[in-house]
């Protein structure tokens, strides 16, 4: 198998909820698994321990609730984005789909290097950009 590099996202209990949205948003098969499942009990065995989306694109996101137990420490601000990219029409749908209810940083527009450019922090708290390429040599 060849190496990749995939998002793993962790939320404070919305997990479910999240990854839910995505699969609505991105299409594909979405596998959640929970504390339950693998011997938890009590308080948060409904919990998802891990969550798995694979699109039709190739895309793959995977995601986590905490675990029972453990309380979410905010981080404030972070540097980490989920980009999106590429010169297919049905980024500008996925785009869509992500700002339902989304802080929109900087609105899906042409820039300077040709290309429309978008920024985003979903309603679950995770940051994305999307670069929607003139099919003109885009760098990903």
């Amino acid at each position: 198998m060849a190496s990749q590099l995939t998002p793993y996202l962790n939320f404070p209990g919305t997990a479910r909820e999240a990854m839910s949205f995505y699969q609505q948003v991105l299409g594909g098969d979405l596998d959640v698994m929970t504390f339950g499942q693998y011997g938890v009990e009590g308080p948060g065995a409904d919990g998802v321990m891990h969550a798995h989306l694979r699109t039709a694109d190739g895309f793959v996101i995977m995601a986590s609730d905490l675990p029972p137990g453990q309380e979410d420490v905010p981080s404030g601000v972070t540097n980490v984005h989920v980009s999106l990219s590429g010169d297919d029409a049905a980024l500008r749908g996925y785009w869509d789909g992500l700002a339902d209810g989304a802080t929109v940083t900087m609105p899906l527009e042409k820039q300077m290097w040709g290309d429309e450019f978008g920024a985003l922090t979903d309603r679950f708290g995770i940051s994305w950009m999307v670069n929607i390429g003139t099919g003109e040599g885009t760098q990903g």
